[in-house]
């Protein structure tokens, strides 16, 4: 919503929401978006850009959710890495490295865009402060953490015609990781064996958090 000049009538100035009422007409409204999310699959294509907007890095791959909590994020070469949940743990798999990393799935929905995204719309609104804007036929919701213990200082998710095309992060260093989705497909059937993780032949595990 655009703020117009106190000039304008007296009427007109009234009529604006509070923030209070923007945060609350911004919760709704993503959570109206968001329940409805059981699936979601895409290919994407994911940019860091530091502080100046320089880009550091692009890589392309896939991604699969399903709510609650279980998704699979895949980075294709040469940059290739894999994280899969299966809505108890997180794998993080290095080819490069033939690493694994195990660790809790983390269930404040904090730390990563596919465990964001796969966490509850409830849960989500709980931990952000939550306002939105529309331009050009899109919808963007920014959230702002409630707590100081996140990776990034901003979220930004971008909808179009009801479907989520991409989502933005931003960190206390002013980097910024800027995800776009293609090829979507939402609320289809994917087997349970994409968010299952089979340890590799003489990789290296490293086991976190208990």
């Amino acid at each position: 919503m655009r703020i117009f000049k106190l000039a304008l009538v007296l009427g007109a100035v009234l009529a604006l929401p509070s923030m209070a009422q923007a945060q609350a007409d911004g919760v709704e409204r993503l959570t109206n978006l968001l329940e409805p999310l059981e699936s979601y699959s895409a290919d994407f294509e994911q940019q860091i850009l530091d502080g100046s907007g320089q880009r550091l890095q692009k890589v392309e791959g896939h991604m699969w959710l399903s709510r609650p909590g279980k998704f699979h994020w895949e980075v294709d070469a040469p940059y290739q890495q894999v994280v899969v949940s299966d809505g108890d743990k997180v794998y993080l798999y290095d080819p490069d490295l033939q690493q694994v990393s195990i660790r809790p799935l983390d269930t404040r929905v904090t730390h990563t865009p596919a465990l964001l995204l796969s966490g509850s719309a409830e849960a989500l609104t709980e931990n952000y402060e939550v306002t939105s804007r529309q331009e050009s036929g899109l919808e963007t919701f920014t959230l702002i953490p409630n707590s100081p213990d996140t990776l990034f200082e901003s979220l930004e998710l971008t909808f179009e015609d009801d479907r989520l095309e991409g989502l933005e992060m931003e960190d206390s260093t002013g980097q910024r990781t800027a995800i776009n989705f293609d090829d979507i497909d939402v609320n289809d059937d994917i087997s349970a064996s994409r968010f299952e993780f089979e340890i590799p032949d003489g990789a290296d595990v490293i086991r976190e958090g208990g």
